[in-house]
This record gives C-alpha cells, sequence and structure tokens, in this order.
C-alpha cells in the first residue's frame, strides 16, 4: 500500500541532495559576489601599493644633495630600471629629467608649497603615475611609473584569489552534505517508521534526537503508535463483545430450531419457545440497530435538522413514556423542569433520541424502588440535560472509557445487567454532532451516575 508513496517521495528527490544542492548554491552565489567585489578592489588595493612604493623611493631620493642636471642620469639608475623615470624640480619651478613632461603645474605647485604629491599623468602617450616628495633644498624629486605595473600586480593578486575561493565553495558544499545527512537521518528513520506503522506494526519507538522539530515528529509517531494500538484494542475488544453480544441470541434460537425441527417441543410448550424466540430475535434486533445506529452517526453525510425547539416541552413528552416504563420495574421516575418554555436552536428527533439513550441505559442498571431523574435547566447560552439514577454508580476507573463502544459492557457482563455496549457510545456521538458536551459523574444525589449534557441554545 505504500509502494505508490515511495515512488512518488523518488521523483521528488531526497531531503539530503535538495540541502546539499541549496548549500551549494548558496555558497557558490556567495563565492561569486565575494570574488567580484574582489575582482574589483584589487586594482585600487595594487594601485595603492604601488603608489606607495613611489613616494618610498621619492622620499629616499629628495633626501640626495641638490640635484643637478649632471647627476640626473646617475640618479635615474638609482631609481630603478622597472620603466620608473625621474625629474627633479628646481626652488624655482623648472623641472628637469625625463619624467619631466609628466609634472604638471598642480604637481608643482603642491611640491613648492612643502607638501608630497600623487597624480596620474600621460607621458609619451602612456599613462604613469606620479609620485613628488620635496627637499630640503627647496625644490623636490618627482618619479613616474606606468600604470601597467599597476595591472601587473592587480593581475598577480587575481590569480591568488581563485584558489581561495574554490576551496571555500568545497568547503560550503561539504558542510551543506554533513547538515543534510544529519537532518536527513532522523526524518527517514521517522519515514520508515510511518510505513512500519502503516503496515501494521506496533510498540516502535523513535529517539527524540535532531533540531526540535525533528524531536517533535518522532515524539508525535510515538504518540500515533500508542493511540492506534489503544484504538485497535478498543476495536478488538469490540468485536469480540459483538461476537459475544450476537452469539448468545443465536445459540438461543439455533437451539429452539432444532427443536422444533426434531419435534422435541410439545404442543403445550409452543407458546413458551415462541416468546423465547421472539425475545431473543428482539434482542438481535436492538444490537443490530444499535450499530447501524452508530454507523449511521460516524458517516460523513449524517444530517440534522434544526428548529426552534421547546426543550421543556420535549422533556415533558419523555417523561410521559418513561414515568409508564420505570412504573413497571418499580423505579421511582422524577422529572425536573424549569417551569417554563425553553427554547434552543436543535434537532428535536435527535435529542429525544439522546434522552431516551440515557434513560434506557439508567433504567437498565436501577433496582426496584431507586430513583431515576430527568432533569432539565438554563445554564446561560445553554441548556442543560441530568439524566441521574440510584443504580451502582460509575467507578474511576469507569470514567475514563465510559463512552468508549461496549466497554462498560465487557466490564460488568455478569456482574450487572448490561445492554448492547453501544448505547452511550451513540449518546456521545448525537451529542458531539449536536455541538454540544457530554460528561459523565460517579456519584449522584440518587446514589447512582448523573451523565450532564450540554447543548448550545443558539442557532
Amino acid at each position: 500500500m505504500t509502494r505508490p508513496t515511495e515512488r512518488t517521495g523518488r521523483g521528488r528527490g531526497s531531503l539530503a541532495g535538495n540541502l546539499v544542492l541549496l548549500t551549494t548554491a548558496v555558497a557558490a552565489v556567495a563565492v561569486l559576489l565575494a570574488g567580484l567585489a574582489a575582482w574589483h578592489t584589487v586594482r585600487t588595493t595594487a594601485e595603492t601599493q604601488e603608489r606607495d612604493r613611489l613616494a618610498r623611493q621619492a622620499d629616499v631620493l629628495s633626501r640626495t644633495p641638490a640635484l643637478s642636471s649632471l647627476l640626473l642620469e646617475r640618479e635615474q639608475r638609482l631609481a630603478g630600471s622597472n620603466g620608473v623615470e625621474l625629474a627633479v624640480v628646481a626652488p624655482d619651478g623648472t623641472t628637469a629629467g625625463p619624467a619631466a613632461p609628466a609634472v604638471t603645474t598642480a604637481v608643482i605647485a603642491a611640491l613648492r608649497g612643502g607638501d608630497a604629491a600623487s597624480a596620474t599623468a600621460t607621458l609619451d602617450g602612456r599613462r604613469v603615475l606620479v609620485e613628488g616628495h620635496p627637499s630640503r633644498d627647496g625644490g623636490a624629486v618627482v618619479l613616474t611609473k606606468p600604470f601597467t605595473a599597476v595591472d601587473e600586480a592587480a593581475a598577480r593578486i587575481r590569480g591568488g584569489l581563485a584558489a581561495p575561493l574554490v576551496v571555500g565553495l568545497a568547503g560550503s558544499a561539504l558542510a551543506g552534505a554533513l547538515l543534510a545527512r544529519r537532518l536527513a537521518r532522523p526524518l527517514t528513520t521517522a519515514a520508515r517508521t510511518a510505513h512500519r506503522l502503516a503496515a501494521g506494526e506496533r510498540g516502535l519507538t523513535l529517539p527524540e534526537d535532531g533540531p526540535a522539530e525533528v524531536a517533535e515528529l518522532a515524539a508525535a509517531l510515538t504518540a500515533l503508535d500508542t493511540a492506534l494500538a489503544r484504538s485497535e484494542n478498543r476495536q478488538r475488544e469490540f468485536l469480540l463483545s459483538v461476537s459475544h453480544e450476537i452469539r448468545t441470541p443465536l445459540t438461543a434460537v439455533r437451539g429452539y430450531a432444532e427443536a422444533l425441527a426434531d419435534g422435541v417441543v410439545g404442543p403445550g410448550e409452543l407458546p413458551g419457545a415462541g416468546r423465547t424466540l421472539l425475545a431473543e430475535t428482539r434482542r438481535l434486533d436492538g444490537f443490530v440497530r444499535d450499530l447501524l445506529d452508530l454507523a449511521r452517526l460516524e458517516a460523513d453525510d449524517f444530517r440534522l435538522d434544526a428548529t426552534r425547539t421547546d426543550l421543556d416541552a420535549l422533556l415533558e413528552d419523555a417523561g410521559v413514556v418513561w414515568a409508564g416504563r420505570c412504573a413497571r420495574h418499580d423505579v421511582d421516575f422524577r422529572l425536573e423542569r424549569p417551569g417554563g418554555p425553553l427554547f434552543a436552536d436543535t434537532d428535536p428527533f435527535r435529542v429525544r433520541q439522546l434522552l431516551d439513550g440515557l434513560a434506557e441505559n439508567a433504567l437498565r442498571v436501577t433496582p426496584a424502588g431507586r430513583p431515576l431523574v430527568l432533569a432539565l435547566r438554563a445554564e446561560g447560552a445553554e441548556a442543560v440535560f441530568e439524566v441521574r439514577d440510584g443504580g451502582p454508580g460509575l467507578t474511576d476507573d469507569d470514567l475514563a472509557v465510559v463512552f468508549h463502544r461496549a466497554a462498560l459492557a465487557t466490564r460488568y457482563r455478569g456482574v450487572r445487567p448490561v445492554g448492547t455496549g453501544l448505547g452511550l457510545a451513540i449518546a456521545h456521538r448525537l451529542t458531539t454532532l449536536l455541538g454540544g458536551t457530554i460528561t459523565a459523574a460517579g456519584g449522584s444525589p440518587e446514589g447512582g451516575a448523573c451523565f450532564t449534557v450540554r447543548l448550545p441554545r443558539g442557532a
């Protein structure tokens, strides 16, 4: 039965695989954005490094004795052979040297004012970095370097970025795989447990470890296992009770039928045999009727025909019937009414069915001479019915299962009069469908059990 679900799950892909793909995708996006940001930052960083290096060289050269045109060639060699060119600014502002065309008026003004100068210029059709530093004699030294050096430095730095980015991406994918395994393992275990529960296994428990949500799922499956076992035990007990209820009258009917067929029953015994057969068939009919009522109440298409109903008048009509039945069993019947109309929007037929079922249950266990009470009162927006009896009452253990099918019938068979075991289950279901609540108490003023039904009065 679980195979179609399993096929559907495989078609959608596993949680672990989806988590790995997700974390890898997120890591890839993060690496891409970091790479783009670094790519644009690298050139600025390389230019800053080259300018710092060129400025330090200019500072060193500016500390040498006064430069003259005769010394330019030697100082040019000191400046370096990596494309760096030198220019000397005299105290009067004149420039000399290979880099002189790159020294602008703004640079000269800054240097003569005693400040270092940094600029970008064009020399021989090439963009160059310009760094100048004033000397002690009032002049200055200016160095230039082609921008190609910046490009080369940026290329070297960018080349070193690839490896860390790839390592970061691989690490993120690995971390995603570990996380997916940690999350998916308890979920996979939970899914397997759910399939085993669906296949009929019971007594399964799941360790409540992992994240809070996974632990909650494990606890829910364990609770489901317990609930299923309890429900199946109740169904098994109910079926045993049903088989017992049916077998007893069927045995009697079969025995008398065989006796009649074999001619064992004499003419004088025929009326007695007929009465026994009639009683047993009525018993079977009542049991089947209860089963059908319970089946209808559980059906999804069960309907209620709610009308404006005077519950006081409904209780009065019920009292007439039950007063006669109680009198035949020598039970003291009492009726407690509000003394005036008490209206509610409800289904009168179902309310009467509910009261009759509770009264039938109470009359069965009420000894002769003891009371049985049907009561009605208003409490705010609710109408409250009570069915109280002077029978043996209910224990705390009884109250825990009082509305379960056949629970009390199974427990008290042979101890006290019991019915089919379905009456209280039907009453509970009816009350729920009517929008109300039903509760049971072990002791009543009359000494027995008390069933309280609260129904809403509004629509």
